[in-house]
């Protein structure tokens, strides 16, 4: 049987929250290991992969491998119930029909207790090849959540260059065009807001900003970001969860004149 214990809720309902207007079905994975999952949207053009290791949570059992397929709205409607200082429980059997959630509050003798109804995901489990990425870039999330909201009133595209130079968002769009820069640096006062860079290769790449605004959802679960391009390559974007957890997108490019 499964059973993982975290000590808040806040950061699973967070992670829910930030996949679930990318994908509305998935399997959680779960093993010795911890929790695992892997999905991509409608259109195959973004994967969503996400890891609560099983030091994330305390304590954790899982007695075989299962897969508990589950709707996101739904999950979503459950997890509302549970305050972000709530002891979440997650509990099923073996050959589970139902995810038991009970969610325990510190404040007072509360113990909510529900039973989500599982579905039968046929999922095919894609095998992300690791890749030695020519650029990535580190930067406070708050700020590359603002750069493409901004952007994205100019244009549905946006062309990520990262040089020795930093890393420049550009979007050109009907009503003009617009460009944020961004050089390395090292904020001593607030190190989030510091800006790192790895290069062996200059790069430059042109995305959706639809679905990086989408993917900026997660920003509450981390205060910064990693922006991994190699070209001919899905960009990757990571925020790290508690641990050495985390929660992944990656995003196809844009090739030519693609709209």
């Amino acid at each position: 049987m499964l059973e993982a214990r975290l000590g808040e809720a806040a950061e699973f309902k967070k992670v829910i929250d930030a996949i679930k207007d990318l994908v509305q079905d998935c399997n959680f994975d779960c093993n010795d290991s911890g929790v695992a999952l892997q999905a991509m949207d409608n259109s195959h053009v973004a994967l969503v992969a996400m890891l609560l290791k099983a030091e994330s949570f305390e304590p954790f059992r899982c007695d075989r491998n299962i897969a508990l397929g589950v709707n996101l709205t739904s999950l979503t409607k459950v997890l509302r119930a549970a305050q972000n200082d709530d002891i979440l429980t997650l509990k099923a059997e073996d050959a589970p029909d139902v995810l038991n959630l009970v969610f325990e509050s510190k404040a007072n003798d509360r113990i909510s207790e529900y039973d989500l109804k599982l579905m039968d995901i046929d999922q095919e489990h894609l095998g992300i090849p690791d890749t030695e990425y020519a650029a990535t870039v580190t930067m406070s999330s708050a700020e590359f959540k603002r750069i493409t909201t901004d952007l994205i009133a100019m244009s549905e595209s946006v062309t990520i260059d990262v040089s020795k130079d930093g890393v420049k968002f550009s979007a050109q769009g009907d009503i003009g065009n617009g460009s944020i820069n961004l050089r390395q640096h090292t904020d001593l006062e607030k190190s989030t807001n510091s800006v790192e860079i790895e290069l062996s290769e200059p790069v430059a790449l042109t995305f959706s900003l639809k679905y990086l605004v989408n993917f900026c959802k997660a920003s509450a679960l981390s205060t910064r970001v990693k922006i991994c391009l190699s070209n001919e390559v899905p960009l990757l974007v990571e925020f790290g969860l508690s641990g050495t957890s985390y929660l992944r997108f990656y995003l196809a490019p844009k090739i030519g004149d693609e709209e």
